[in-house]
């Protein structure tokens, strides 16, 4: 019904303006090409309605198709240029909602305080994932005889020949040196560490034989800020 009422309202219009032409004697329908430019222009517009009377529906479909795909693609474009900058958005976000999540770009790394009051985060030793806490009191990074073990050490030439001070007293614990400590963008090798007996220690530690090897590090409100050297 709708596309009748636009049929019949550009007929009407097509009507009148040849009856107007004709009064004015600008239309020659015969001889289009060498008529007035205000003729052709009439011509062409009286066409347009046609053909918005004819396929609106379908115009309009098309529009709105077009109109989403250039939404799309600028939203596309704008992506790629800021992907960067964008990144570093999304990683900070995650940083925030994922206790111990390294947040950062390229040797400068941040880490939220977790709900504890304390920093957790997560480090890989030797390729191994491990979970560690700050702990700025321990002279040297020290695992549990768990996490040395998932990182690979080799646990039956150990030596328990260093005293340590843990939650549950007086312990004794093994040097050794990590190939490597990756926390975030940061890496650093040969790292010396202390391997904990087994059952007496319960959560690694990330010590000052690890933050020695930066070239700053501060606790900055909530946020521990670690920059390695370039």
């Amino acid at each position: 019904m709708r596309r009748l009422l636009w049929i019949l309202l550009a007929l009407s219009t097509i009507v009148l303006l040849v009856f107007v032409l004709r009064q004015t004697g600008s239309l020659d329908l015969t001889h289009v090409d060498g008529s007035p430019l205000e003729t052709r222009i009439i011509v062409l517009a009286v066409g347009v309605v046609i053909a918005l009377a004819l396929f609106r529906e379908r115009l309009t479909h098309a529009l709105e198709a077009a109109l989403i795909w250039t939404v799309v693609g600028t939203l596309l474009l704008i992506g790629y240029t800021y992907r960067f900058e964008l990144r570093d958005v999304g990683e900070r976000v995650l940083a925030e909602l994922v206790p111990g999540r390294a947040a950062g770009r390229g040797r400068t790394v941040e880490i939220a305080r977790g709900g504890g009051g304390g920093f957790s985060l997560a480090a890989e030793i030797n390729g191994a994932r491990v979970a560690m806490v700050l702990d700025t009191g321990a002279s040297a990074v020290v695992l549990t005889h768990e996490a040395a073990k998932a990182a690979g050490l080799p646990l039956e030439v150990l030596n328990y020949s260093v005293n340590v001070e843990t939650a549950n007293g007086r312990a004794r614990a093994a040097p050794v040196t990590l190939d490597r400590i990756s926390i975030g963008g940061l890496t650093e090798r040969s790292v010396p560490a202390l391997i904990a007996q087994p059952g007496q220690l319960r959560t690694n530690l990330l010590g000052m034989s690890f933050l020695n090897r930066l070239e700053s590090w501060e606790v900055r409100g909530d946020k521990l800020l670690m920059r390695g050297y370039p």
